[in-house]
């Protein structure tokens, strides 16, 4: 065998081989990082979300009152169906904690009414003596009142005397125009994980969680909404986050796709590459020289 032959066989088998150390292929490096960027969107989008289900709770502002005061509570209650409006709010007072006496700001096309029961025996707030107590108060709306998807609305209450105690939960059951009822009742235990449906509390003695939102959540206005768009309805941050966590997941699925699809030009492109070369010889070819 001559040297020439020799040299084009050895050519042949080393293009066929691939040199050591040949960089991966354009397209198999395109689907690393379209996987990157999916991942990334789609963290970035579950933290948005996160941040948005938190924000979307029942709360009351301000968080915090002393004992044997008067106390002006607002209760801010987002709707958190993307279906149905929100057509009653009724908030509990609980019976440890007797408070004589609620009255209330009125809601433009909201029925509010206050029930009061005697207590089982007298209980001394303050310099007072109660012989009864709130035990709840409901916030009913008119037809064309109902808090719809992305909207939020506030009640606000002044109660008292405020009993000293530590803190007291005050649920909400928040009931959709679908017949669904959400209740607001879940205590935030000892180590501060938020339960899924954390109730309002009003801290008195105890000092406030520190995740505690209610002095944030207080608006200047009571009654009004929060973000008011051109056709007079009102859309809440929460929903605004949930929609960048849609958008952002979307874009992370086009990417994705995109980038699984399109051909792997740089492979092609070096075996065309490699078929020119000088001294390139085919197979077939080859083994014709060789003999």
């Amino acid at each position: 065998m001559s040297r020439t032959s020799q040299s084009r066989t050895t050519l042949s088998r080393t293009s066929r081989s691939g040199a050591t150390g040949t960089p991966a292929p354009a397209g198999r490096r395109r689907h690393k990082v379209a996987a990157g960027v999916l991942v990334t969107l789609l963290a970035t989008g579950l933290t948005l979300g996160a941040a948005a289900t938190a924000q979307a709770h029942v709360r009351v502002s301000p968080d915090t009152a002393a004992p044997g005061s008067y106390a002006t509570l607002t209760f801010k209650v987002p709707n958190e169906s993307a279906t149905a409006s929100t057509t009653q709010v009724a908030l509990t007072v609980p019976a440890d904690a007797p408070i004589s006496s609620v009255s209330y700001l009125p809601v433009a096309g909201w029925t509010t009414t206050v029930t009061t029961m005697p207590l089982p025996s007298p209980v001394t707030v303050g310099e007072a003596t109660l012989t009864e107590s709130v035990t709840r108060v409901v916030w009913k709306a008119d037809d064309d009142a109902a808090i719809a998807p992305g909207q939020f609305q506030e009640f606000t209450i002044s109660a008292g005397a405020i009993p000293e105690t530590g803190h007291i939960v005050l649920p909400v059951d928040q009931t959709y125009s679908d017949g669904t009822v959400v209740s607001w009742d879940q205590e935030t235990p000892s180590d501060g994980a938020e339960p899924e449906n954390p109730a309002p509390v009003l801290y008195v003695t105890d000092a406030p969680a520190a995740d505690s939102h209610g002095a944030a959540d207080h608006a200047t206005t009571a009654g009004a909404t929060a973000t008011t768009s051109a056709d007079g309805g009102s859309t809440s941050t929460a929903t605004y986050v949930s929609f960048a966590a849609l958008a952002l997941g979307a874009i992370a699925l086009g990417i994705a796709v995109t980038g699984l699809r399109r051909p792997r030009t740089g492979t092609v492109q070096a075996g065309r590459a490699q078929a020119s070369a000088p001294g390139s010889t085919p197979a077939s070819t080859q083994g014709g020289n060789d003999a």
